[in-house]
């Protein structure tokens, strides 16, 4: 029971942590006279990517590479699916043409990327299949053009976000941020450990739980965007904040882990990567399907008819494996 209630808790530390890093974070950087643009760029953006990092990076250094794959990817299909088919459901969203035909399709690249990157058996015909350093340094390199490619065009719905934060006194705003630091640290320790020993626990994978319950845990904050920021009739926050969570996830929660330790993959990932690729182009596809650029209520509701037939197949695929 202590391993469940120290689960909960660490992702309740991990999105706190989360919240009061930026909160500080934005305090001291609009004290040194930076604009919002690039603190929404920078700060927002990537502390609120800092949940998956924060249990990658732990994943990573503990050997729970599974884990850690499955956070990324797992993440990915639940913003999509879940994040925006909820979301869809309390409101249609109307999609920005920018978005349609620069970011979703950016989004889908990043992904292809990892296919082909952790595909050394197939494509190089090696012993075995990583996600190596250089790798990762490639994912990073992707990660600044793209943070270039946001600033150049001027458009980030985070700075939103950032006008609502209200600013601290340079003491708090530093206290701020040590808490949020210390909150990610034991939040994701706990969150990590307490994953692997439910897994052990009830006889899953580390893959499992990293796809499902940790995907889910740390896709949280986005989800809970998106659905707000729905019934508030804001398209834009909405379904920018998944597409871009996405993109950061694989470029720089991803490229940073494997940097910091490469992430060894195995083929049955392949599916899970294939399922991204399809949620993906999903989104892009039904864009053209009934109201132009809009994702309506039906629309949403089929992501999350798609995203629980993909757990009832991760569950089944489980079975087979064990048996």
């Amino acid at each position: 029971m202590l391993t469940y209630i120290l689960f909960i808790i660490g992702f309740i530390l991990l999105i706190k942590g989360a919240e009061v890093l930026v909160d500080g974070s934005v305090s001291i950087a609009r004290r040194l006279n930076i604009s919002d643009l690039a603190i929404g760029l920078t700060v927002v953006s990537i502390g609120s990517s800092s949940p998956e990092l924060i249990v990658n990076i732990i994943a990573s250094l503990k050997g729970s590479t599974e884990l850690a794959i499955g956070n990324v990817l797992g993440s990915n299909i639940a913003n999509i699916l879940l994040g925006l088919g909820i979301a869809a459901t309390v409101y249609h969203l109307k999609v920005q043409k920018n978005t349609v035909w620069k970011e979703i399709p950016f989004s889908l690249l990043t992904v292809m990327v990892i296919a082909f990157m952790a595909n050394d058996v197939f494509i190089d015909g090696a012993k075995v299949s990583a996600i190596t350093r250089s790798d990762g340094l490639v994912l990073l390199s992707f990660f600044i053009i793209f943070i270039y490619y946001i600033y150049s065009i001027g458009i980030i719905n985070n700075v939103k976000e950032v006008e609502k934060l209200k600013q601290h006194s340079l003491l708090v705003a530093s206290f701020m941020i040590f808490l949020g630091i210390v909150g990610l640290t034991f939040g994701g320790k706990w969150v990590v450990e307490c994953a692997k020993a439910i897994g052990k626990d009830i006889g899953i994978s580390e893959a499992l739980v990293g796809l499902t319950i940790v995907a889910i845990g740390t896709s949280l904050p986005e989800i809970a965007t998106s659905t707000v920021a729905a019934y508030k009739r804001n398209a834009d926050i909405a379904v920018g904040n998944v597409v871009g969570s996405n993109i950061f996830n694989i470029l720089w929660v991803l490229g940073l882990s494997s940097v910091i330790n490469p992430i060894p993959f195995r083929n049955e990932f392949n599916v899970d990567i294939l399922m991204v690729i399809l949620a993906t182009t999903s989104l892009f596809f039904i864009l053209f399907i009934g109201k132009k650029h809009t994702i309506d209520r039906w629309k949403g509701i089929g992501f999350i008819i798609i995203y629980g037939i993909y757990i009832l197949y991760l569950v089944n695929r489980e079975i087979i494996i064990n048996h």
